[in-house]
């Protein structure tokens, strides 16, 4: 809102939210539409959104406006555009679950809002009418990632399914970006004998911002939804530019800053592929599944149960018998350096994981260094751990793949020994054999 004084300047002006302004002072001139003033923002400050998209404030005092020919009514909401696609191209299916990618600024508060349709992000991006022909756009569920659980990801697989046994040659799934890594590894788990890319897409920032990673994401993820990689992955900017995306696998990737576009980054893994926006696909992993005309089965039996823990200097160990307490079924901790907990100290974590390991409930040990694997045998206490205690080596996978997986796993068997044979089994490529040197700090 706009103090008084502004708004009997706009209004001796006609001027109006939306319209095509200059304004000048002194030297310095600007032209650009006239934004709403933000709830929380400076009463005295006007602001313009430039052609280059961004927005700034300008102090009013001493300054010149006039009004410009041209307008933008209904300012925030998007125009009713068809988009036209090819018939000829591929056809894939968008499936739109919420997040950024799929919000835009509200002007009033500042912050952003959801849209109503998928369409309405495609509306920005001309472009993938000459990539993909989207014959399906669909809306599960609206979630920003931080709300979502098992539920919903087990709603993302069925959606994601019907559509490839539909004749969809792959498909999108956009989605927030701020736990876009667990359910990329979920529906890695869910979806057996997988015959086409499903790929996983969001944004740092709102597709009608001027920095926004939203056009340059979708237009890669197409590219790889019509490519012969059967894979599950999320497909982000490689780097801080518009160059290029990586495609990463979906159970070794994660996002590994708050506000970089190329935030998503391959962990223990090199990225599957890089991916350009003119289509040139650039395959860096020599382990890719292909296209096949398989049908894509789902299983996602999930036991919520699973807690997530991290060790660190003096924790308690009586957390875990909070947990018990509650009915958790299985845990996955993040150990420090080769896989440690606190052992031989006041308070052992390796006593108490004894203890429930012998009623049958698993403790699966994650890096929490994110980068490297588990060690059993290097130090004494890693002995005690794994081989008296009975903990479960969580090799090189990611904390949050592992609590995926551990609750894929109890959803299907809490036979301890069988628990301990499916850790240890790859099936997601979860679990590298070996760590490359190249892959670290990719």
């Amino acid at each position: 809102m706009y103090s008084n004084k502004i708004e009997s300047l706009l209004k001796r002006k006609k001027i109006g939210i939306g319209d095509n302004v200059s304004i000048s002072r002194g030297k310095e001139s600007y032209e650009g539409i006239l934004m709403p003033q933000t709830d929380l923002g400076d009463p005295d400050t006007i602001i313009i959104k430039l052609g280059s998209g961004y927005n700034i404030g300008l102090d009013s005092k001493g300054i010149k406006i006039t009004k410009n020919k041209g307008s933008t009514k209904n300012l925030g909401k998007t125009k009713n555009i068809k988009l036209k696609f090819n018939k000829k191209k591929p056809p894939i299916s968008l499936i739109a679950t919420g997040g950024t990618i799929a919000s835009r600024v509200n002007y009033k508060t500042g912050g952003v809002y959801a849209l109503e349709k998928p369409e309405e992000f495609l509306q920005n991006i001309p472009e993938l009418e000459n990539i993909v022909n989207i014959t399906k756009s669909s809306k599960p569920l609206t979630k920003m990632s931080e709300d979502m659980d098992n539920t919903h990801w087990q709603s993302i697989a069925k959606a994601v399914a019907k559509e490839l046994n539909s004749g969809a040659k792959g498909v999108i799934v956009s989605h927030g970006t701020d736990y876009l890594h667990y359910t990329a590894a979920a529906l890695s788990f869910f979806l057996k004998n997988l015959s086409k890319p499903v790929v996983l897409v969001g944004s740092q920032r709102s597709s009608d911002r001027g920095s926004s990673d939203a056009g340059v994401n979708l237009i890669c993820a197409a590219h790889v939804a019509t490519s012969d990689m059967a894979e599950v992955g999320i497909c982000m900017h490689g780097s801080s530019s518009d160059d290029y995306c990586l495609f990463n696998r979906g159970t070794k990737v994660r996002k590994m800053d708050t506000q970089r576009r190329d935030a998503f980054r391959p962990i223990n893994d090199l990225p599957l592929a890089k991916i350009y926006p003119d289509g040139k696909i650039e395959k860096i992993n020599s382990k890719i599944n292909k296209r096949t005309d398989k049908k894509v089965e789902v299983d996602a039996k999930f036991e919520p149960k699973v807690a997530l823990l991290k060790v660190y200097p003096g924790a308690d160990p009586a957390i875990i018998n909070w947990y018990v307490s509650k009915g958790y079924k299985g845990f996955v901790i993040e150990g420090s350096g080769l896989g440690h907990v606190p052992t031989q100290c006041r308070n052992s974590w390796t006593e108490v994981i004894k203890k429930y390991t012998k009623k049958g409930i698993p403790f699966v040990i994650a890096p929490q260094t994110l980068y490297g694997r588990i060690n059993e045998s290097v130090y004494t206490n890693l002995r005690l751990l794994y081989k008296e205690a009975g903990a479960i080596s969580g090799q090189d996978m990611l904390p949050e793949t592992a609590y995926v997986k551990l609750g894929w796993i109890l959803g299907h068997t809490s036979d301890l020994s069988k628990v301990r044979e499916m850790i240890s089994t790859n099936y997601a490529g979860e679990i590298s054999k070996r760590t490359l040197p190249g892959t670290f700090l990719y």
